[in-house]
């Protein structure tokens, strides 16, 4: 693979340009929880150290690194002598249970928290939701800048519908290390067997990442899931991003009203090469929400003090 070559300019995103003192300070204390920095396969925007050093500069408590492919807790412990550590924002990372770390590892999960990770991601690129998905719609996904060969599914359930054993010790490990579970890419009924059996297992922290995207929850089902102690996550990309790909806010302001501001966090999922930049769309989505008559004590906790209890408590 040659050298990586992140273009990163925030100045590119032209809203940056326009002063917004009043959404500017309600990203200070901001957390998000996935975010996509280089080094990965796909194309990506920025680096670790940019992340951190443009969310510091908006005055970030603190950003999760994610990659598909790998666990990035080692690429960030290398930085930390590098400024990382320097910066206001902390950086922190996991990972995700895909084919290339081995699938439903439980040595890779307990490697990755022990040394500092904090969010595991059940299978993305590899659910059976995922690849579905993928296959009859348009994702938006990139194409990855390096030969891999294809995403075999992994499901976290044996023929008779019931949860691995091997996916019953990651949930130890994860309860164990005080880490957040979140159920990746997995579908509604994979998600809800790994939720029931999370809880059983002691796991305090799950998330339900992007539920209208690949998931296929709808307002009911994420308000159940937030009744089982579930905090669900939006991604303000999906409205706040592209303008050809942008989903309607009513939808989201539809979701934050029924399942509720306490159980909901917006993040990034953000730092793709043609995407705008995570502290971009976080400043969008503060706009946006405060021209749509939320409150700013409502916004403080969507985009930082629920992810942030999340990340620390």
């Amino acid at each position: 693979m040659t050298d990586v070559d992140y273009p990163f300019d925030p100045d590119a995103d032209e809203d940056r340009k326009n002063p917004d003192p009043e959404a500017d300070a309600l990203l200070a204390g901001a957390v998000d929880l996935h975010q996509h920095p280089g080094p990965s396969p796909f194309p990506r925007r920025m680096s670790i150290m940019d992340a951190a050093r443009d969310a510091s500069a908006a005055g970030f408590r603190a950003i999760v690194a994610k990659s598909h492919h790998h666990s990035m807790v080692p690429d960030i412990l290398a930085l930390r002598t590098a400024g990382l550590r320097e910066l206001s924002t902390e950086v922190y990372g996991g990972i995700a249970l895909n084919r290339t770390v081995g699938g439903l590892n439980p040595y890779a999960v307990e490697l990755a928290l022990k040394m500092g990770g904090r969010m595991v991601w059940f299978p993305t690129l590899s659910s059976e939701a995922h690849i579905s998905h993928h296959e009859h719609h348009d994702t938006g996904f990139p194409t990855p800048e390096v030969d891999l060969r294809p995403n075999e599914v992994i499901s976290i359930l044996d023929e008779k519908g019931q949860v691995l054993p091997e996916v019953r010790d990651i949930l130890a490990v994860i309860a164990a290390e005080r880490a957040v579970l979140t159920c990746g890419h997995l579908g509604v009924p994979e998600a809800q067997k790994l939720i029931d059996a999370a809880l059983e297992e002691g796991v305090e922290r799950i998330l339900v990442n992007h539920p209208i995207f690949v998931v296929g929850a709808d307002v009911a089902q994420a308000a159940a899931w937030a009744r089982q102690g579930v905090t669900i996550e939006h991604e303000v990309i999906m409205y706040f991003g592209k303008p050809a790909r942008r989903r309607d806010l009513n939808e989201l302001l539809t979701f934050i009203k029924e399942v509720g501001v306490g159980n909901t966090v917006l993040c990034s999922d953000s730092g793709q090469k043609t995407n705008p930049l995570p502290v971009t769309l976080y400043r969008r989505a503060v706009r946006g929400l405060l021209d749509a008559g939320i409150p700013s004590d409502d916004i403080r906790r969507l985009v930082g003090t629920t992810a942030g209890e999340l990340l620390y408590k």
